[in-house]
């Protein structure tokens, strides 16, 4: 299908690994650390977690929930067939870059309408899924339509689901550290029957 030569490879390889890298290093420097704290305080005020997002944001928040459970935290990824029910108490961490996803929105709906609070993780503070958010953790990010480079030169939402999972990763090593726990501890919890 594709064919280049090997120098040609590694010229624009080493180029947009440094792309990569400087983008996701300017996003998370925008990334608000008071929204972040609050996202956090529901974390740790929550009975349960909950976490979905769709396509490859929703992989991003199947990382965050292994790294979470691994605090010792009780959390399940929406859609799986053993998560039980959402109910009072619990926490939805929604994903979704436009905030307009149809079924991260209605997710956060029907997690509201059970008396959970929700998260909602977006590159925008204003969209449907905000509506039903007791927090709001704004990744600014570019969408996926962005086509122009005008925040990000990688294809569709790219740069969104990677900031997802190094703000995630940044959340779960802000915890790890307060807590004090050691890693032999957390390791005990890492799945044995991979």
């Amino acid at each position: 299908m594709f064919s280049f030569e090997d120098s040609v490879l590694q010229s624009r390889l080493q180029a947009d690994m440094h792309t990569v890298a400087e983008e996701n290093s300017r996003i998370i420097t925008g990334v608000s650390v008071e929204e972040a704290v609050a996202l956090t305080q529901l974390l740790l005020q929550a009975k349960r977690i909950f976490v979905i997002g769709a396509g490859r944001t929703g992989l991003m928040m199947k990382a965050a929930a292994m790294r979470f459970m691994h605090l010792g935290l009780t959390v399940y990824v929406a859609g799986e067939t053993t998560t039980p029910a959402i109910t009072s108490g619990d926490v939805l961490i929604a994903a979704s870059g436009s905030g307009t996803t149809s079924s991260i929105v209605k997710a956060a709906e029907k997690a509201h309408a059970a008396g959970a609070m929700v998260a909602a993780v977006s590159t925008v503070k204003q969209s449907p899924l905000a509506a039903f958010a007791q927090a709001v953790l704004v990744i600014p990010a570019a969408q996926k339509q962005d086509f122009h480079g005008t925040i990000t030169q990688q294809y569709a939402g790219s740069l969104f689901e990677q900031s997802v999972l190094l703000v995630m990763d940044a959340l779960f090593q802000s915890m790890w550290t307060l807590s004090g726990t050691p890693p032999e501890v957390m390791w005990k919890l890492h799945a044995n029957i991979e």
